[in-house]
């Protein structure tokens, strides 16, 4: 079943990146503001599955996931609580712009800052 671009933008953002592999773009574009700009679906596939490799140690809670969407682009604004096997927690605040060029993704913006409780 094709998943529609909200879809692919809400996987993303809740961090389910392998359901989102078969939309992107040969030449996609991440640009993590403040970080790094990562071009390609290899470089960016890398990426998604370290970050996958950390989320797994730790437990994911959404605050706040709102979805403003219009034909082409999708922006998530999202604030996440990230608690450890310990317990330890930190908080994320995540506007994440997807545009999408025939229903391929082939432009993520994220910005991304740690927040106090």
């Amino acid at each position: 079943m094709d998943m529609t671009i909200q879809q692919i933008a809400e996987a993303f953002s809740r961090h389910d990146f392998a359901s989102t592999y078969p939309y992107l773009s040969n030449t996609i574009q991440w640009n993590l503001i403040g970080s790094q700009v990562l071009i390609g679906t290899q470089d960016i596939i890398a990426a998604c599955e370290q970050s996958a490799a950390y989320l797994k140690t730790v437990t994911t809670t959404f605050d706040m996931f709102l979805v403003l969407s219009t034909q082409n682009d999708i922006v998530i604004d999202s604030l996440s609580t990230y608690a450890d096997s310990e317990q330890r927690r930190s908080k994320a605040a995540s506007c994440d712009w997807y545009r999408f060029k025939k229903g391929i993704l082939a432009e993520i913006t994220s910005y991304t800052i740690e927040v106090n409780d």
